[in-house]
């Protein structure tokens, strides 16, 4: 579980392209906050704290507003500038304590397959259902002693409690294969000659 990180926020009164150029050229995020049938609220936030923040994976946020409102949330869309990196606007979605959101959580994959087998992953992320307080880091997916064959399916993921799984159960994370077999220099001979 990630800690609650808190970002302060300055409500904005602006808006169009060039209000959002002077925020920007501030090192100012221009965000919405949005849910829970509340007006959405326009505010910006500070450049480098956002990018800091942003660098857990669903990172939980406490968003201060000014004048004393604080509401908890998670970033949903994310603009970032092609050529700077710099984050250009966020839509942030308020959540609260004890409802299950959707979330992307990483996969890492750990253990060795049985020898003379080429591990696939065809995914590296899972969606979950899961409290906004409670979201893992990472989802660890053990492949030691796999045989070419098996494969690991997003129901064969072992969750962690309060943990429910959003994605097709039948939906394929890792394939475990055979090893191509090498020519050898009998029949890389044959072809030659055919």
């Amino acid at each position: 579980m990630a800690d609650i990180i808190t970002l302060k926020a300055q409500q904005r009164t602006e808006f169009g392209k060039g209000a959002a150029r002077r925020i920007r050229s501030a090192d100012l995020v221009p965000a919405v906050l949005y849910g829970h049938d509340v007006e959405p609220t326009h505010v910006t936030l500070d450049g480098h704290a956002v990018m800091m923040a942003l660098k857990n994976a669903n990172a939980l946020l406490s968003i201060e507003i000014e004048g004393g409102e604080t509401r908890l949330a998670v970033a949903r869309e994310v603009q970032i500038h092609p050529i700077r990196r710099t984050y250009t606007h966020l839509d942030l979605i308020a959540v609260k304590k004890g409802e299950k959101i959707e979330a992307e959580v990483p996969l890492h994959i750990e253990g060795e397959a049985f020898s003379g087998t080429v591990v696939s992953i065809e995914d590296n992320t899972l969606a979950i259902l899961v409290d906004p307080t409670s979201i893992p880091e990472a989802i660890t997916v053990d492949i030691a002693g796999r045989k070419p064959g098996e494969h690991v399916y997003a129901k064969d993921i072992v969750l962690p409690a309060g943990v429910e799984l959003v994605q097709d159960p039948e939906y394929l994370i890792v394939n475990v294969a055979a090893e191509a077999a090498e020519e050898t220099e009998d029949e890389a001979a044959e072809g030659e000659e055919a």
